[in-house]
C-alpha cells in the first residue's frame, strides 16, 4: 500500500488477520448491532467488524484514505463512513439514521487522543454494550490500575466510575506498519449496571484532576482549594489523612468527597 503515515495523526495500522478477528470476538456482537469504529484507517478491522455486525459506522478523519477505504471495503453494503473528526462530530445525531438493537464502539486510538475520545463516548449518554479498544500498552495498564500502583491515576478513577474493565491481550508492536515504538493491549470497557450516586460530575472531573496535579504531594497540597476540614473527615472515615496521596485512595472516596463538597 502506497501511503505517507503521519506520525502526528497516531497511524499505524494492524496487518495481523488472527489478531484483528480476535478484537472483534472479544467485542461478543450481538445481533441487530450497530458498531462505531473510530480511525478505521485501511479498513483491515472494519471488514472482519462488518462480516459479524449488521452496521459499522466509521468515523476517519484522514480523507487521503478515502480511495483506499473505498477499494479495500467494496464488497461490503453495511459500512458508512463519516470522513471527518469524531470528537467534532454529534454522535446522538449521526446515529438517528440508523435502526440497531445493540450498539458498540471499536477502536484503535492513539496515545494523544485516547482520554477525549472515551470522555466523549461517555458525554454521549449512549446505550453502548461496550467499548473495546487497543491502546498503547502502559494506558492499557491505568485504565485497570488499582490504588498504590505507579498506573493509578485520574484517567483510572474516571474510567473506574463508568465502567468494569477487562484488560484482553497484548498486542506485539511487530503487528502494525509502520512498527510503533511500543507494544499494544486491547481492552474492553462495559458499562456498569449501577453506579454510584454522584451529586457532580464536573466537580468529579475537576477534583480527580486536581487530586493528581502533583503527584508526589499529599491531599493537602494538592487540593488546599477546597474545603479540607470536609475532605479530612470523609479520609478520616477510610483510614486515610490529608497527608495521604491520591493514589491511596479508593474510587468510592472520591465519590463521597464530591457528594458532600458544597
Amino acid at each position: 500500500m502506497e501511503f505517507e503515515f503521519k506520525k502526528s495523526l497516531g497511524q499505524n495500522f494492524l496487518q495481523d488477520k488472527n489478531i484483528l478477528k480476535k478484537i472483534v470476538d472479544v467485542s461478543n456482537i450481538k445481533d441487530n448491532s450497530l458498531v462505531v469504529e473510530i480511525g478505521p484507517g485501511s479498513g483491515n478491522l472494519t471488514k472482519e467488524i462488518a462480516k459479524v455486525a449488521s452496521i459499522v459506522l466509521c468515523y476517519e478523519i484522514d480523507k487521503r484514505l478515502e480511495p483506499i477505504l473505498k477499494n479495500n471495503l467494496q464488497d461490503f453494503n453495511n459500512i458508512d463512513i463519516i470522513f471527518d473528526d469524531f470528537l467534532k462530530r454529534d454522535i446522538n445525531n449521526d446515529l438517528n439514521n440508523y435502526q440497531y438493537d445493540n450498539l458498540y464502539v471499536i477502536a484503535n486510538l492513539p496515545y494523544y487522543i485516547t482520554t477525549p475520545i472515551i470522555e466523549k463516548i461517555i458525554e454521549s449518554n449512549l446505550p453502548f454494550q461496550s467499548i473495546t479498544v487497543m491502546v498503547q500498552k502502559e494506558v492499557g495498564d491505568r485504565f485497570a490500575a488499582t490504588p498504590k500502583t505507579k498506573e493509578y491515576n485520574s484517567l483510572t478513577i474516571f474510567l473506574n466510575y463508568y465502567y468494569n474493565i477487562k484488560k484482553e491481550f497484548i498486542v506485539s508492536k511487530n503487528a502494525f506498519i509502520p512498527k510503533p515504538n511500543v507494544d499494544s493491549i486491547v481492552v474492553t470497557l462495559k458499562k456498569k449496571d449501577n453506579l454510584l450516586y454522584l451529586k457532580d460530575k464536573d466537580l468529579f472531573n475537576k477534583l480527580l484532576k486536581d487530586s493528581f496535579r502533583f503527584k508526589r504531594k499529599t491531599i493537602k497540597n494538592n487540593l488546599n482549594n477546597y474545603d479540607l476540614k470536609i475532605i479530612e473527615k470523609i479520609l478520616q472515615k477510610y483510614g486515610f489523612s490529608l497527608t495521604s496521596r491520591a493514589e491511596e485512595l479508593p474510587l468510592e472516596v472520591f465519590v463521597e468527597i464530591v457528594n458532600n463538597l458544597e
